[in-house]
């Protein structure tokens, strides 16, 4: 009785390894596919987070049953090819659902906020960038003091940018770092020491905006800037991790200019 059981099981044992297989394709290609449908307006956000959703849960049902799987590959053994299949399709699991896992802890580590300034008491304003806004579901203004405060505890070292170069030399530079950065530029006003752009993000493709404001001292200069989402409440820590990214490559540039 047991020996025609167990060559049932080795039977089925690459029925079932080809079947996890193919379901972890299909979660993969669910997370895959997420972004790009949003972005080329074929899915609403939400339908893309769905799509999102199911890759991970789909994920992680097949990681759970690879598991079985594998193990009676190795109990029965003369079973190396579907072994093999098995592992894939637990290594394929494991990722369609550790990629969104580490993407919520990432969400759950930072404010759920998306309006970013080194300048919290007056930061700079948008003004070219405000009509391409108007049916952002994130308005133009400001965000407010919950939010600064939010800011203050979440992402302490951002804070105003103080250069020992003048206006004109800080504009040129941080045109030259936000092209660099494959931001679209919307409105260069060197006078007035202010740059509007947009950063679009690589996968969903979200537009957020960006102000630089850069002001005359008697030392130099000193540099603003904001960062805004147009949808979402929370950033996942993306206008930070931007506006850092912007003042480290400012200040190398600024030093690589330097005699």
């Amino acid at each position: 009785m047991l020996r025609v059981s167990t060559d049932r099981v080795r039977q089925w044992l690459p029925v079932a390894a080809w079947l996890l297989l193919a379901a972890a394709i299909v979660a993969l290609a669910l997370l895959a596919l997420a972004g790009p449908a949003y972005r080329s307006g074929l899915l609403e956000l939400s339908s893309a987070f769905g799509l999102f959703r199911y890759g991970a849960w789909t994920g992680l049902l097949v990681a759970l049953l690879a598991l079985p799987v594998a193990g009676l590959c190795l109990w029965l053994g003369r079973a190396h090819q579907s072994l093999a299949v098995a592992l894939i399709a637990l290594l394929i699991g494991a990722i369609s659902v550790g990629l969104p896992y580490s993407w919520l802890q990432k969400a759950r580590s930072v404010p759920p906020i998306h309006d970013i300034s080194t300048d919290t008491e007056e930061p700079p304003a948008f003004e070219a960038i405000a009509p391409l806004r108007a049916d952002a579901p994130n308005p133009v203004a400001y965000a407010g003091e919950e939010t600064a405060r939010q800011q203050r505890e979440a992402y302490p070292d951002l804070e105003t940018m103080i250069l020992n170069v003048d206006r004109n030399t800080a504009v040129e530079a941080a045109v030259h770092v936000a092209q660099s950065m494959r931001w679209i530029l919307v409105d260069v006003d060197a006078p007035e020491g202010r740059i509007e752009a947009t950063a679009t993000t690589r996968w969903f493709g979200f537009k957020d905006d960006v102000v630089i404001r850069i002001r005359e001292t008697t030392r130099g200069s000193e540099l603003d800037i904001r960062s805004k989402s147009r949808v979402g409440r929370s950033d996942v820590g993306a206008n930070a991790e931007r506006i850092r990214e912007f003042r480290a490559r400012l200040e190398a540039r600024l030093q690589e200019d330097m005699p």
